[in-house]
C-alpha cells in the first residue's frame, strides 16, 4: 500500500473516496507510486480557492507529479502509465492502436451513454447522428463483441485502459447502470482479481467508513 504522509513526495492526489478518484487509486496502486493523498468532501473544499487553481472544474480526482497536474481519469491513467514505464501498463508506442482506440471509446461514447442513460436523456433516432455515441444499445454491443474477442480490452494483456474500461464496467454492473452483455461478468471478475484492486478498494472503503 504505497499511500504515504511524507510531505517530500513528488505526487498528490486529490480525491474523495465516494467518486471516480476510485478510478485513479487503482491506478497509483497499479503503477506502484508513493503519494500523500488529499481528501476533499464535496462542496466547500472542492470549490476552495487553492483547490480551484489544480483544478478549475471543481471536481475530482487530480494529481500532482513533479508539478504537473493532470485531471480526468482516462488522462491520469494514460499518463501514470507513461510515467512509471517499468509496470509496462501500455503497449510500446508502436502497438498503441487499440489502447487508445479503446481507452478513449470508454472516456467518450461509454461514459457518455451510461450517464444519459441514467439520467434519462433519451436521444431520438434522428437524433443519434449529432452524439458521439449514436445509441445505447449499440455502444455496449461494441463493447460486448470486443470483449468476447480478447481477455483484455486492448488484447491479451492487461494496461492502463483496462483501469479505466473495468470500472466502468464494475460499476455499471454492481449499480445496475447498464445492461449485462456477453463477456462483461468475465471480464470485470478477470480485472477485480488484481491485487492493485484490492488493494484501492480497500483503501476507499475503509476512508469511506471512517466519514460515518
Amino acid at each position: 500500500m504505497p499511500v504515504t504522509r511524507s510531505q517530500d513526495c513528488n505526487l498528490t492526489f486529490y480525491t474523495n473516496p465516494q467518486s471516480r478518484g476510485q478510478i485513479a487509486r487503482w491506478m497509483l496502486e497499479e503503477v506502484g507510486a508513493e503519494y500523500r493523498q488529499e481528501i476533499l468532501e464535496y462542496g466547500a473544499s472542492m470549490k476552495s480557492e487553492d483547490y480551484l487553481k489544480i483544478n478549475p472544474m471543481g471536481k475530482v480526482p487530480a494529481i500532482v507529479h513533479n508539478g504537473h497536474v493532470v485531471t480526468e481519469c482516462s488522462a491520469i491513467c494514460a499518463y501514470l502509465a507513461d510515467a512509471f514505464p517499468e509496470k509496462q501498463l501500455a503497449p510500446e508506442p508502436a502497438k498503441r492502436a487499440e489502447y487508445y482506440r479503446w481507452l478513449f471509446f470508454s472516456a467518450g461514447p461509454l461514459e457518455s451513454a451510461i450517464i444519459n442513460r441514467s439520467l434519462d436523456v433519451s436521444v431520438k433516432k434522428e437524433q443519434e447522428t449529432m452524439v458521439g455515441y449514436g445509441n445505447y444499445e449499440r455502444v455496449l454491443d461494441v463493447l460486448s463483441q470486443r470483449l468476447l474477442e480478447s481477455p483484455y480490452i486492448a488484447g491479451d494483456e492487461f494496461t492502463a485502459a483496462d483501469v479505466y474500461v473495468g470500472s466502468h464496467v464494475l460499476w455499471g454492473l454492481h449499480f445496475g447502470s447498464m445492461d449485462i452483455r456477453d463477456g462483461f461478468k468475465e471480464y470485470a471478475t478477470r480485472v477485480s482479481n488484481r491485487e492493485a484492486y484490492k488493494a484501492a478498494k480497500m483503501i476507499d472503503e475503509q476512508l469511506t467508513v471512517a466519514k460515518q
